[in-house]
């Protein structure tokens, strides 16, 4: 019995050293990254047809990052962007224009909160890479319809993230960054444009699947 009790303790100290070894003494991160975002735009547009154009930004973005173990971790992104918007190449000879026209839409602001699953590699070590993969939901704000037509809405949308990336230590509190992702992200929108054409409502399927590159920095805590 004193044999069986001293290989149970034996066992037990040896499983909380190992759980030890992979729980980390920092469990945070938090980055500040320059971010640009890409738009690989794309729509069905009903009506006048055409396709879509969503101009790239480069903007600001904040980051937590909480470790599970040294090698897990989920990651919160946010951040938010003005875009301008604008049809190409639409018929609008129904209405006396061109058959091939560029409409302006104005432009929105976007707020996309990324939730994230990471698996960081050599987690002790100099260079860090991981992966991730989430969800995204893109909350479409302050739209401005611009001179063309009388508004423009926009549903609110969740999508699909991925995400790669690497950390380049600098101290045992501070890092480089450097994180791609890909966010699959599709919204309804709906046109009014009664101002040109009596009940003229103009609906789209608009693909905006942004990349977006980021480097910065982060400390852990």
């Amino acid at each position: 019995m004193k044999k069986l009790f001293l290989i149970a303790l034996t066992l037990t100290l040896g499983a909380l050293s190992l759980q030890a070894q992979t729980i980390p003494s920092q469990r945070w991160q938090m980055r500040l990254r320059g971010v640009a975002v890409m738009p690989t735009e794309s729509a069905t547009i009903n009506t006048i047809g055409g396709n879509i154009n969503i101009n790239s930004k480069f903007i600001p973005e904040l980051d937590f990052t909480y470790f599970f173990t040294k090698n897990i971790a989920a990651e919160l992104i946010l951040g938010t962007t003005k875009h301008k918007v604008h049809t190409r190449g639409s018929d609008l000879t129904a209405i006396g224009g061109s058959s091939s026209s560029n409409v302006d839409l104005g432009s929105v602001w976007l707020l996309p909160p990324t939730l994230t699953a990471q698996y960081h590699f050599f987690p002790d070590g100099p260079i860090k890479p991981y992966v991730g993969a989430g969800i995204n939901y893109t909350i479409f704000y302050n739209v401005d319809a611009g001179s063309t037509v009388k508004n423009v809405q926009y549903d609110n949308a969740f999508g699909f993230a991925t995400q790669l990336g690497v950390d380049f230590k600098l101290s045992d509190k501070y890092f480089l960054n450097l994180d791609a992702k890909y966010i699959l992200l599709q919204t309804d929108v709906n046109v009014d444009a009664s101002n040109l054409a009596p009940n003229l409502s103009i609906p789209a399927k608009v693909d905006i699947n942004p990349f977006l590159l980021g480097f910065g920095i982060g400390m852990r805590f």
